[in-house]
């Protein structure tokens, strides 16, 4: 995929899960559904709790690797690989996830998922992707 198809992907609607793989302190790998956004420069962002085992993965390697695929024909995929940044403050925390709760619930539940969602002990994480594999259209 170009860029822009990628990003449509990513985008698109309705919204894809991703499947986040994260790597234990034992070297175990980790794999978990998460809602996510995609921001103007193409870093994805989602929220995590810091006592997850994803959260206390991503604090402790600060790399991840997130996976979303369509599975209606003709199928897509997209893997992401990259360095994460780790935020936590409580004004931002708020705002993404209601950003992120409104793209998968709808525009009317934002407000609900950021209050929700915003609360002490939940991080922002933003994936900054140093390796792109994608295609479209397997089936075709």
């Amino acid at each position: 995929m170009s860029e822009e198809e990628l990003r449509a992907f990513l985008l698109s609607s309705p919204a894809h899960v991703g499947n986040l793989a994260t790597v234990r302190a034992d070297g175990r790998p980790h794999v978990a559904p998460i809602w996510f956004d995609v921001l103007d420069d193409g870093t994805i962002e989602f929220n995590t709790g810091a006592e997850t085992v994803k959260g206390a993965n991503l604090l402790r390697s600060g790399r991840a690797a997130l996976a979303v695929n369509d599975e209606q024909p003709p199928f897509a995929f997209a893997v992401l690989e990259g360095p994460v940044e780790i935020l936590t403050d409580p004004e931002l925390l708020v705002a993404s996830a209601a950003r992120i709760g409104g793209r998968y619930m709808g525009a009317e539940r934002a407000e609900e998922f950021g209050r929700r969602n915003g609360v002490e002990g939940e991080l922002v994480v933003r994936l900054r992707p140093d390796k792109v594999v994608s295609a479209a259209d397997l089936a075709d």
